[in-house]
């Protein structure tokens, strides 16, 4: 073993040393390597001048207009969040399914589904999950441990489930990782990956996994032999069905729609979320009805502006009749954000939701920033060349090198953070997966769902600490480990099924993309 490969382990033992001894992420995973580099630089082991490619690296993080779609889509979660329409879905749902375990737990299930595929922040979508639907569940009869544990795997349904912001962050990383390999192993026109594919090649992964639990919850919540039959779910007008799941699941078709049809960029469809979420906000929480029309109209003409996109007539002259009824949207659009924005920043709810979304996406970028001195230290050691050469070395080739790092990702889930593990693991070791035939969507998304089996594992996985954080003391903390393990089996049955069919994860983005 050579002087920099043993300064490597140092590194790397020093750098997970730091993360556990509470040392904030972003300033671990960059001082730890800094200081190696100078260390090490001081007796010929590194060469310094290394260092002087940083400033363009954080230039390149900054100016990604693909990274923007990040604070644009924490925006659009938190707004959703704040605005107490969630909690109005889960009472709909519960009162349309009945009062019985089965029907309440399937109740938390789709929403979760749906919230899902709105929010997609983890901490925040638990959270939401313990305060609104615990009591509720355990009230219908769902035994506190199954509760504990559908919670907790529900709540990560937003890493899988587009639009996901693991998924952008991940479109960004494997895309760059994944060109770079592909040129080093001799290929100088490899087929680019965008966040669109794995946004399509998420989705039946995704549905697959919400099916495994159900399928889980009917077979373990049947009615006991003599119990009485449940009740019937109530009549709920179909005004409260229209105005509570119409809004958030045209938002989820006009953001996926936009992106899956080639209309929009993910910053864009981002950037649509947000201005989506801010009118549904304001919406659900004002009680005006002039207002509420206002920015109703102002919703539907957000929506149908992307319908004319996708039917080709977004950009028809003015004095056609598409090009007038564009004209029309856009100023009712504009009308409409005026309101909302106004009437949020009022209720003192939009400058919450602007400071959450300042401080999650500052969390993020923070840790991308960081991971780029990282990766560029272990390539000034030659890391990059010692791990190809372990992974060529590995039995089994191409596979087994996909399984080592499936298997450092899922223990790395214990401790760090998702956004930690992509801009680590991915730079450092994907390189040696992505130059040969593996589909990086495939890869993209085994590397999402087995980051989300991470946040379940006990005793580490971070949806545990949330919902502990929140959950009442009469719950005990070995309830909730025994209700998450089966969800954490269903999920790696899912990642093996996903493994051994790789095309639940690539037929859907050549269908649509090639």
């Amino acid at each position: 073993m050579s002087a920099q490969e043993i300064i490597l382990l140092v590194m790397f033992a020093a750098l997970f040393t730091a993360i556990l001894s509470g040392i904030p992420a972003m300033l671990a995973i960059a001082g730890v390597p800094l200081v190696t580099a100078f260390i090490a630089g001081q007796f010929g082991l590194f060469n310094l001048n290394f260092l002087e490619f940083f400033p363009a690296r954080v230039w390149g993080v900054m100016t990604n207009t693909l990274l923007m779609a990040v604070p644009l889509f924490v925006l659009m979660g938190v707004l959703l969040e704040r605005s107490q329409l969630a909690e109005r879905m889960l009472k709909i749902l519960a009162r349309m399914m009945g009062g019985s375990p089965l029907g309440m737990a399937l109740s938390v299930l789709a929403f979760s589904a749906i919230i899902a595929a709105s929010t997609g922040i983890i901490g925040a979508t638990v959270v939401m999950l313990v305060l609104i639907s615990l009591r509720p569940m355990l009230e219908a009869g769902v035994p506190a441990t199954q509760a504990s544990g559908l919670i907790c795997a529900s709540g990560t349904l937003g890493q899988i489930i587009p639009p996901s912001i693991l998924l952008v962050l991940l479109g960004d990383q494997i895309g760059n990782t994944y060109l770079d390999a592909q040129q080093r192993a001799g290929n100088f026109a490899p087929q680019p990956v965008s966040v669109a594919d794995l946004f399509a090649g998420a989705l039946f992964p995704g549905l697959m996994l919400v099916g495994l639990y159900s399928l889980w919850l009917l077979l373990t919540l049947r009615p006991k032999r003599g119990a009485p039959p449940p009740a019937p779910g109530e009549r709920v007008a179909p005004g409260d069905i229209l105005f509570t799941f119409l809004p958030p699941l045209l938002l989820i078709l006009a953001v996926l729609g936009s992106i899956l049809g080639g209309i929009a960029t993910a910053t864009e469809a981002a950037g649509l979320g947000a201005v989506g979420a801010l009118l549904m906000a304001a919406f659900a929480t004002t009680r005006s009805t002039a207002a509420r029309f206002v920015i109703g109209a102002a919703g539907l003409s957000a929506f149908a502006l992307v319908a004319l996109r996708m039917a080709g007539l977004g950009r028809a002259a003015i004095d056609t009749p598409a090009g007038m009824l564009a004209a029309l949207a856009t100023a009712l659009i504009g009308a409409g954000l005026l309101l909302a924005g106004a009437r949020l920043w009022q209720r003192r709810l939009l400058q919450g939701a602007l400071v959450e979304t300042i401080r999650i996406s500052g969390m993020v970028f923070g840790i991308v920033i960081a991971a780029s001195m990282l990766a560029l230290v272990f390539r000034g050691f030659g890391g990059d060349r010692t791990v190809n050469a372990l992974m060529a070395g590995l039995p089994g080739g191409e596979m087994g090198a996909l399984l080592l790092v499936m298997l450092v990702v899922f223990v790395l889930g214990f401790i760090l953070e998702a956004v930690e593990i992509i801009y680590i693991v991915v730079p450092l070791l994907g390189p040696a997966v992505l130059m040969g035939d593996v589909s990086p969507v495939w890869f993209a998304v085994l590397l999402a769902m087995n980051l989300q089996t991470s946040f379940l594992t006990p005793p580490f996985g971070f949806a545990l600490f949330y919902y502990r954080s929140v959950a009442p003391r009469s719950i005990a903390t070995t309830q909730v480990y025994r209700g998450v393990i089966p969800f954490v089996l269903l999920q790696l049955l899912a990642l093996a099924i996903l493994i051994q069919f790789p095309a639940l994860a690539t037929w859907l983005p050549s269908r649509i993309f090639d």
